[in-house]
C-alpha cells in the first residue's frame, strides 16, 4: 500500500486513511461495513470501492442507519468478529444511535465510524455539522459506547482507531466510536499500513480466581440438588456447562436471553426463567430443597429475575461471570467466582476427573440423539394443536420447527413477537453437549433494550453471517411498518431471511398490556396492511397465513433453499393474550407476577 511503481512507471497514489481502517479490519477478517454513504463521508466508501475491488471488506448499504447497527450486531453476534457500522455527519450519525444503544446494552463488539464536515468548516454553520459547536455527536455516542472520540489530527489517527478496536473487545465489550472530518480520512497515508498486529494486541491470557474456583468446586460437589442458571454471557461455555451439569446431575434452566444457548429437549433442561418464562424453571428457582443455584454468564436484571424477586436473588446463589456490571446485579450472592467461564469451567471438568468423580448412572438421564421429548410445559398448551381460523400464535410458533431445517436460526423482535417466541418456539437443537463455537445458539432475543425492528435488521446481518443456514426473523407488524424496507437488502444480497409477521393490525403487547392494567386503550391500533403485496411489490417471495393448513402447506426447505428473502405474512388471532405477566407485575408495581400469566405466586 506504499508508493511504489506499477508496470508503467507511473507511482500509485498513497492510501488514504480510510484504507488503513479497511486494512485492520481485514486483520481482523471483517468482512462487511454496514452503513449508508453520503458527502461527507465519501472519502471512507471510496476507500470501500477499493477494498471490493481486491476482494476485502465491502459495504452492506442499509435502508436506514439505525438497520446498519442492528446488521453489525447481527454479524458480530454469530460470527464473534467485530461488527462494523458507518454514517455520515449529522442526522446519519444520529440515525445510528438507537442500534448502536442496543449493542451496548447487550454487550456486542462493535466498530462505529462517523463522518464530520472538514475541520475548516467547525464553528461555521456547515450543512449538517456536528462538531463541538454543532450537534455534538462525539458527545451524543459518549452515552451509549465504551469509548467516542474526534480524530482532530492525521497524527491521532491509527492510534484511536487501535484504541476503539481494542476498547470494543475489552470487557464488558461493547461498541467503541470514532468521528472523523472529511478531510482527514481522505488524507494520504505514508507509512506502512498497517503498522502493528491487531490478532496480536488482541489477544488475552485466559484469567480466573483460582482461590474462588476452589471453593466454587467445593460448593459444586457439596450441593445435593444444583441448579445451573445460564445467560447469553456464556455462550462459548456453554457445551462445557452442559458437561459439568450431567456429572453433576444438576438441572438446567437459562434466561430469558439465554434460551437458545440449551437445547429444548436435553433431558436435564427444564425452561426459561422469569419473562414470558416457563413454570418449572420458576419453581426450580422457589424449590426450597434446591441448595445451590449457580447463576453462569447472565445478567440479572429485571426481565432475567422476575422484576428482582428476593425469592430469586437469594443467598444460595453462585455467580460466575467474566463481567463485574453482571457481578454487581447479585451483591448477595454467596460466592462471586471472576474470570473467563470457559477456563472456570474446564478447570471444575480437570478436578471432577482428577477426584474420579462420576454420575450416579442411576440418577443421571442418558443424553440421546434420538428423542425430542420436553421435560417443561407450556401454558395453553392445547392451543399449540388448535386448527382454528384465524391461526393461534401459539399454533405458529409450535410448526415453524417443523417447517424449516434444523439449522434454521430464529431472532424474535421485540414486543408480542420475543414472549410468544421464549414461551412456545423450540427448535429441534441436537447439541446437547461438547464444544460450541460460542457463535450464539439457534434461537435469539434482545431484552433489555428492546428496540423495535432489532430482528428485521440483526437477520440480515446474521444470514450474511451463516451462509448456508436460513434464518427466521419473527416481528411483528408494528415493527415491520417501522423497519420493513431492510427487506429489500437481504433481496439485494440473495440472502435466505424468512421474515415472520405477526399481523394483528396491532401494536399487540401493548394493546394487551393497556388491557391488562386498566389502563386508557389508546394508540394501538394500526391498519390492517397486505405485507404479502408489499413484499411482493418490493421483489421478494410472500404468502398470506390465515389458517394452519396454510401453514403447513408451504414448502419449508425450498424456501429456505431459496436465494433471496420470502416473507409470511401471518394472520394471527388478535385475542389471544401473550405470555406477558412477568411485564404487566412491573408496570403495575408488583413483583410476584408468575412468569407464565398473570396468577400470583404468593
Amino acid at each position: 500500500m506504499s508508493g511504489t511503481k506499477g508496470q508503467t512507471g507511473a507511482p500509485h497514489p498513497l492510501p488514504e486513511y480510510g484504507d488503513l481502517i479497511l486494512a485492520y479490519l481485514e486483520q481482523l477478517g471483517v468482512e462487511y461495513v454496514f452503513g449508508i454513504p453520503g458527502g461527507a463521508i465519501e472519502p471512507f466508501y471510496n476507500a470501500l470501492a477499493r477494498s471490493e475491488r481486491r476482494g476485502g471488506p465491502r459495504a452492506i448499504v442499509a435502508r436506514h442507519e439505525t438497520g446498519a447497527a442492528f446488521m453489525a450486531d447481527g454479524y458480530a453476534r454469530n460470527t464473534g468478529k467485530l461488527g462494523v457500522c458507518c454514517a455520515t455527519t449529522g442526522p446519519g450519525a444520529t440515525n445510528l444511535i438507537t442500534g448502536v444503544a442496543s449493542a451496548y446494552e447487550n454487550h456486542i463488539p462493535m466498530l462505529v465510524i462517523t463522518a464530520q464536515t472538514p475541520l475548516s468548516t467547525f464553528g461555521r454553520g456547515a450543512i449538517q455539522e456536528s462538531s463541538c459547536t454543532g450537534i455534538n455527536t462525539v458527545e451524543l455516542f459518549h452515552y451509549c459506547t465504551r469509548y467516542s472520540t474526534l480524530v482532530s489530527h492525521v497524527e491521532q489517527f491509527e492510534h484511536k482507531l487501535i484504541t476503539a478496536i481494542m476498547t470494543a473487545f475489552s470487557p464488558p465489550m461493547g461498541p467503541a466510536h470514532i468521528s472523523v472530518p472529511m478531510d482527514i480520512m481522505r488524507h494520504r497515508y505514508a507509512g506502512t499500513a498497517p503498522s502493528v498486529s491487531l490478532p496480536r494486541l488482541l489477544r488475552r491470557p485466559a484469567l480466573y480466581d483460582s482461590d474462588a474456583v476452589e471453593q466454587l468446586y467445593r460448593e459444586l460437589i457439596a450441593a445435593e440438588r444444583p441448579v445451573f442458571l445460564i445467560g447469553d454471557e456464556a455462550r462459548e461455555a456453554v457445551g462445557s456447562i452442559l458437561s459439568l451439569a450431567v456429572k453433576l446431575d444438576a438441572r438446567v434452566i437459562v434466561t430469558p436471553q439465554g434460551k437458545g444457548l440449551v437445547s429444548p429437549y436435553h433431558p436435564l433442561f427444564r425452561g426459561v426463567i422469569s419473562f414470558a418464562g416457563h413454570r418449572e424453571a420458576q419453581n426450580l428457582i422457589l424449590d426450597s430443597g434446591v441448595d445451590r443455584i449457580f447463576i453462569v454468564g447472565a445478567n440479572m436484571g429485571e426481565v432475567a429475575s422476575n422484576g428482582w424477586d428476593k425469592r430469586l436473588l437469594g443467598h444460595n446463589i453462585i455467580h460466575i461471570d467474566s463481567n463485574e456490571a453482571n457481578l454487581a446485579q447479585t451483591p448477595m450472592a454467596l460466592l462471586h467466582v471472576r474470570g473467563r467461564i470457559q477456563t472456570v469451567i474446564e478447570k471444575l471438568l480437570d478436578r471432577l476427573e482428577a477426584d474420579g468423580i462420576q454420575p450416579d448412572p442411576a440418577v443421571t438421564p442418558a443424553i440421546g440423539m434420538g428423542s425430542f421429548k420436553r421435560r417443561f410445559t407450556l401454558d395453553d398448551e392445547e392451543k399449540c394443536f388448535f386448527d382454528s381460523v384465524p391461526i393461534k400464535p401459539q399454533r405458529l410458533m409450535t410448526e415453524l420447527p417443523n417447517i424449516f431445517p434444523p439449522n434454521t436460526y430464529y431472532l424474535a423482535d421485540s414486543g408480542a413477537s420475543f414472549s410468544w417466541a421464549i414461551h412456545y418456539l423450540h427448535p429441534y437443537d441436537r447439541r446437547m453437549s461438547g464444544q460450541r463455537d460460542g457463535k450464539g445458539g439457534l434461537f435469539h432475543v434482545v431484552l433489555d433494550f428492546g428496540s423495535m425492528g432489532w430482528a428485521i435488521g440483526s437477520a440480515v446481518g446474521a444470514a450474511l453471517a451463516r451462509p448456508g443456514d436460513p434464518v427466521v426473523c419473527i416481528t411483528g407488524d408494528g415493527s415491520m411498518l417501522m423497519s420493513g424496507q431492510e427487506i429489500t437488502v437481504a433481496l439485494q444480497e440473495k440472502l435466505p431471511v424468512i421474515f415472520v409477521i405477526l399481523n394483528d393490525s396491532a401494536l399487540g403487547m401493548v394493546k394487551h398490556g393497556q388491557r391488562m392494567t386498566g389502563a386508557e386503550l389508546l394508540g394501538t391500533d394500526l391498519p390492517m396492511v397486505d405485507f404479502a403485496a408489499v413484499a411482493k411489490a418490493m421483489g421478494a417471495d410472500a404468502f398470506v397465513i390465515r389458517s394452519p393448513d396454510d401453514l403447513l402447506a408451504l414448502d419449508g426447505k425450498a424456501i429456505a433453499n431459496r436465494r433471496g428473502p420470502t416473507l409470511l405474512d401471518v394472520r394471527i388471532d388478535p385475542d389471544e393474550i401473550p405470555p406477558i405477566g412477568f411485564r404487566i407485575g412491573s408496570l403495575t408495581g408488583s413483583n410476584k407476577q408468575d412468569l407464565g400469566r398473570n396468577e400470583s405466586l404468593s
